[in-house]
């Protein structure tokens, strides 16, 4: 098969994976604050089992990562998201023998199948040239779309359903979870093919023998490297504090499950639904015009959410939420490809994705002791903060010269 047709189909088949994996992760997160606070038996613990679920996916993330080499991208991939199986049943068990420490079990498992699902947006990157890297990553992005229409949507009927099996309403979005895990891994074991790293291996070839992988520590001087990474923590720490707390907010308010899944649903619509949209800026405007433009609109959402009480306002701050971590996203991995030679790619993107997920995990602790302490509106507050500094990484990025060869260090930005 042509580099470019095989590149294609392997881009489609993380689409669809991405859109299995995000579902499964949407019907069982707009829940686990609620039913945290429930185990637990206390407001300030609600985020403890999200924080749990980000910190497996920040332990797996390097695991997977060093495994994508020897074993391949969809091996490695393939026992990702087996693993999300056996955490959706375990969470849901626990919900039923009203087990917390059985329940964040479970959500760690969970959070090491997103790991590996999330590296699949750099495996589409590094089967693409770099003119094109940005929608190919976009794209695979924009397969958490499907999730978004499908998680939230599905809480109440898989809560009803478990009702009427005779189990606790809460553990039919964990069972639903758990399918839609066991579909994506279908998805990778059987049409994954060719093999991704050696597909990357034949694109690089016409450029000449690849480069020799450089020293962590060197990659990690690389101030563009550096702060990509920084800009993709930050951001990701507003999502993940504004997102995880806000369906308890609503659920104090007294705002019903429905109202809660629709607010869910414009957040995770948001973090998807435009993304080929923000691939193609980041391939047209440059990677670091791109990051600014995502920093600005989550400090507009954390200032909408700080004065936000009734629904439409709520679901307009999570919206922008949404968005501008899409576009942190996608401008930060595609810029983080570039930046890397193939041999440094699977490491390098895996201990970036760790620093991610356990700042996640910081941040979902964090949100509920801030909003036990001083509330939701504070909360924005920090959040509008925090969101300033993928928009100062951005503007120094759009300042300064980016090449695409690894072994050329950019250039200072303009004085």
């Amino acid at each position: 098969m042509p580099i470019a047709a095989a590149a294609r189909h392997i881009k489609w088949v993380l689409f669809i994976t991405q859109a299995f994996g995000s579902a499964g992760f949407l019907v069982a997160s707009t829940v686990t604050p609620i039913v945290g606070a429930d185990l637990a038996r206390r407001a300030s613990w609600a985020g403890v089992p999200t924080a749990c679920y980000w910190a497996g996916g920040a332990l797996f993330a390097t695991v997977w990562g060093r495994l994508m080499d020897p074993l391949g991208r969809r091996m490695t991939m393939t026992l990702g998201l087996s693993t999300g199986v056996v955490g959706a049943v375990v969470a849901a068990g626990a919900i039923a023998l009203r087990s917390f420490l059985g329940f964040v079990t479970g959500l760690l498992l969970m959070g090491a199948a997103n790991a590996a699902m999330q590296l699949g947006r750099f495996v589409a990157g590094e089967v693409h040239q770099p003119a094109a890297r940005g929608r190919a990553i976009a794209t695979v992005v924009m397969g958490g779309t499907v999730g978004a229409v499908l998680g939230p949507v599905l809480v109440a009927p898989m809560s009803a359903l478990a009702l009427s099996l005779g189990g606790p309403g809460l553990s039919g979005p964990y069972a639903a979870s758990a399918a839609f895990f066991v579909l994506g891994g279908a998805v990778v074991a059987a049409l994954l093919r060719p093999e991704p790293r050696d597909l990357a291996l034949r694109l690089a070839q016409p450029a000449g023998p690849a480069p020799a992988a450089r020293p962590l520590a060197t990659i990690l001087a690389d101030s563009t490297v550096a702060v990509t990474i920084a800009a993709m923590v930050a951001s990701q720490a507003v999502m993940t504090m504004l997102m995880v707390i806000t369906s308890l907010e609503m659920s104090h308010r007294d705002h019903g499950l429905e109202a809660i899944s629709g607010v869910m649903s414009a957040h995770v619509l948001g973090m998807f639904g435009f993304s080929l949209i923000s691939g193609r800026l980041a391939d047209r405007w440059g990677r670091g015009p791109l990051i600014a433009f995502g920093g600005a609109m989550l400090i507009c959402s954390g200032v909408v959410a700080s004065r936000a009480i009734a629904v439409i306002p709520l679901g307009a701050a999570l919206w922008l939420l949404g968005l501008g971590w899409n576009v942190v996203y996608v401008g930060g991995s595609t810029l983080l490809s570039d930046r890397l030679a193939a041999a440094e790619r699977a490491k390098v993107q895996g201990l970036n994705d760790s620093l991610v997920t356990a700042t996640a995990a910081g941040a979902s602790v964090v949100s509920g002791v801030v909003f036990s302490a001083v509330g939701y509106g504070v909360m924005g507050v920090v959040c509008a903060a925090t969101g300033l500094i993928p928009f100062v990484v951005g503007r120094w990025l759009s300042r300064a010269r980016q090449p695409l060869d690894p072994a050329v260090p950019p250039q200072p930005a303009p004085s």
